[in-house]
Formats: structure tokens, sequence, C-alpha cells
């Protein structure tokens, strides 16, 4: 998952060398914490937040058919 949440961003920005997504695990969730170069957040975010809408949904998605915890994505500025 973190592969692909890499991969996925990377195509979207501007400076895919500064992407970085990194895990947080807590008792209940999987929390994946991206961060990308200054100017690409509003690229990630997308128009009316489509992009990390579109993301965060198969993030969610794959996350639950492997079953486990629930997973989270989370864009930090």
């Amino acid at each position: 998952m973190l592969e692909f949440i890499e991969i996925a961003v990377k195509l979207l920005v501007d400076k895919p060398d500064e992407v970085n997504v990194n895990i947080v695990e807590t008792e209940q969730r999987l929390i994946y914490e991206l961060t990308v170069g200054e100017g690409d957040y509003g690229k990630v975010i997308g128009k009316q937040g489509r992009n990390i809408s579109a993301l965060r949904t198969i993030v969610f998605a794959v996350n639950a058919k492997q079953g486990g915890k629930r997973a989270r994505l989370d864009v930090i500025d």
C-alpha cells in the first residue's frame, strides 16, 4: 500500500523527489502520513478535494479487503 500511494502521488506532483509516506500504527488503525514538496499540496488535494478523496477511497477499500486495522490517509503540510 505504501508503494502504491508513493507512485500515485509522484505522478500528480511537480517535485516527485520530495514525496514521502510514513506509516503510524495505533491499536485500531493504520495512518499513512503523506508529505509533499512546497507548491504540490494543492495538486494532491485537487479541485474540490477530488484527488485526495479518490486516493483515500482506494486506500480504505484495499485495506478493508485485506482485513485487519482500518486505514486512513493524511496529508501533512
